[in-house]
């Protein structure tokens, strides 16, 4: 096993039973290794995992030793502190590179760039559209405008994070640009619509394909999974030098709309609105047919897919499917959300293996999103959780709908990276239902029972402090370790997004004091083995999981607990009130 892939923290015994202290004990100690290192002077070599227990053997040719305890005492406290270093990050616009394939706004761009240096961030963000890339024939790849765009990062010293976007843009939350899938899929699916996620009243929705063709040869005789594997394999060969300088430091594969591992059950396109419960997007003609299938082998030909579960704006106590002793308690309901959950695991595990396969040898990180740009937090509080199971995400207070996913990435040493860091319950409307907090806890405790590493986002552009605030909490749950390694710490958080807005001196000012905070008030690192350990070249995924084990995650396990507030807080009403008065002061001097 490589030394920062994801997997193992090290003899944790009972999966679902891993303590607190055997966390504790086996987070990171990148500080150690990187002293040890140092020191071994031909004596020492540290191996194995940054994230597993260190194991330090003497050279054959040695006889001295040096014990990891003698090591930690040469650390300095700033060298203690950095081991609570997380990266920051900050999406580019999504219209960065346009339509028509072309970088335009170059200075306002590299200004931007400039300030994003100055306030000490990590890196950037970029979605890699594939309908720009690909757009008008198949395997035609124009790749010119992104290497333009990542020789301006470069020359900035920003660490890239690429995201293979094979969703549209537009018709979602914050979509403020439209560019659909490539032209030469639509016209296939003017003949075929089938290739398009469609709901129970025959609404197709074009952000994405189904996953109904993933291994259909439709598309000039190639499914959909190797149209996403060519993708790739064509990206690592005309980005093989930002690949290899380490500039482009991870790819995040997408995995449905927006990007993510998801159904696109709340299309703000088709009428959808904040809390609505969604629909189901299974009524292609290829899901009908596989479902039909696997309802027939378990004995019932009879079964259909859900007529019950009402439309997109309703509440779930108005559908016979999901109130309170509905449909979705039923051994039919429960074989459904049970193939309706499996179809989206499965397709996220198979586009991994591929991207697992394109990147093979590279020095990156491979991270899948899950989860909407807003969180699906919105009736968490009720029994259905409605809205998580319309995604596809099959997660009730019996049942964790998430810890799968987070087992199906281990086996490709990959990242899970989440979403809605920001939001506070208090900050719902009452009447939603919603739990945002008690979600992200969730899903990132699941991922680090797991082994995995976890990141994330901020789900809408925020600017004030109690965002940042929370934030903050999330990257380090129970605060920061003076020592060495928290006990809880996330891989990275990405801020969404660059903007005008962001720059404005206040809220530009605010967020150069989250970033310094992220960073542990320690100074810009351009090092990550400092802080979270060695990027080692990526292996091949391990075997598959057989479904069973994947489902044996499903078991609810109590996340680990988090503090009410972060240690490393920005201020709050009075910092404000401040801000505010000189805003004021300044305006009426100018």
């Amino acid at each position: 096993m490589t030394s920062t892939v994801y997997l193992t923290l090290g003899g944790l015994g009972d999966r679902n039973g891993i303590q607190q202290k055997e966390l504790q004990r086996e987070m990171p100690t990148s500080n150690q290794a990187r002293v040890i290192n140092r020191l071994r002077g031909g004596r020492l070599v540290a191996l194995g995992s940054s994230n597993g227990l260190r194991r330090i053997k003497a050279v054959a040719s040695e006889t001295a030793t040096i014990q990891p305890e003698q090591a930690e005492r040469l650390l300095t406290d700033d060298e203690k502190m950095l081991a609570n270093y997380v990266p920051v990050y900050v999406m580019l616009p999504l219209g960065v590179i346009t339509v028509d394939n072309v970088m335009e706004n170059k200075e306002e761009t590299e200004r931007q760039l400039k300030e994003l240096r100055r306030a000490a961030v990590d890196g950037v963000m970029v979605d890699v559209w594939w309908g720009i890339v690909e757009s008008n024939c198949h395997e035609q790849y124009d790749w010119s405008a992104y290497r333009s765009l990542f020789q301006l990062i470069q020359r900035y010293d920003l660490k890239v994070q690429v995201i293979m976007s094979f969703h549209q843009c537009g018709g979602n939350v914050g979509d403020a640009i439209y560019i659909p899938i490539p032209k030469w899929v639509r016209e296939i699916g003017e003949s075929d619509p089938d290739i398009f996620y469609t709901n129970r009243m025959g609404i197709r929705n074009k952000e994405y394909l189904t996953i109904g063709v993933d291994n259909k040869p439709l598309f000039s005789g190639r499914t959909a999974i190797q149209i996403y594997s060519d993708y790739m394999k064509s990206f690592r060969e005309n980005m093989a030098d930002f690949l290899e300088s380490g500039q482009i430091i991870e790819v995040e594969i997408g995995l449905g709309p927006a990007g993510e591992l998801r159904y696109p059950s709340y299309p703000q396109n088709q009428g959808w609105v904040f809390p609505g419960i969604g629909e189901f997007q299974c009524y292609d003609k290829y899901l009908k047919a596989e479902f039909k299938e696997a309802a027939s082998n378990a004995g019932h030909p009879e079964w259909e897919l859900p007529d019950n579960a009402g439309e997109y704006n309703e509440k779930p106590e108005v559908t016979e499917f999901f109130r309170s002793n509905g449909a979705y308690d039923t051994e039919r309901g429960k074989f459904f959300l049970t193939w309706y959950s499996n179809k989206l695991l499965s397709h996220g595990d198979q586009v991994l293996d591929e991207a697992n396969k394109a990147f093979l040898g590279c020095k990156v990180k491979l991270a899948a999103k899950n989860l909407q740009v807003s969180g699906i937090h919105w009736w968490y509080k009720d029994d259905s959780h409605a809205a998580e199971l319309t995604a596809g995400y099959y997660n009730l207070k019996d049942k964790d709908g998430y810890r799968p996913i987070a087992r199906m990435l281990s086996r490709h040493y990959a990242i899970l990276n989440f979403t809605c860091l920001e939001m506070r319950d208090s900050d719902q409307p009452a009447e939603a239902k919603s739990r945002p907090q008690r979600l992200v806890q969730q899903v990132l405790s699941g991922g680090w029972r797991e082994n995995i590493k976890v990141a994330g986002e901020n789900a809408l552009p925020r600017y004030d402090r109690s965002a940042y605030n929370q934030v903050l909490l999330n990257a380090r749950p129970n605060g920061v370790n003076r020592d060495g390694p928290p006990k809880l710490k996330m891989f990275g958080v990405t801020y969404l997004r660059l903007s005008a807005e962001l720059l404005q001196p206040k809220n530009f000012k605010i967020f150069k004091i989250f970033v310094k905070n992220m960073h542990a008030n320690q100074e810009y690192c351009a090092d990550s083995e400092k802080y979270n350990g060695r990027i080692d070249l990526l292996e091949r995924s391990k075997p598959a999981i057989p479904i069973q084990e994947l489902l044996e995650a499903t078991k609810p396990v109590e996340p680990f607990p988090f503090d009410e507030e972060t240690d490393m807080s920005i201020g709050g009403f009075l910092a404000d009130l401040i801000d505010n008065l000189i805003e004021r002061i300044a305006s009426t001097f100018n």
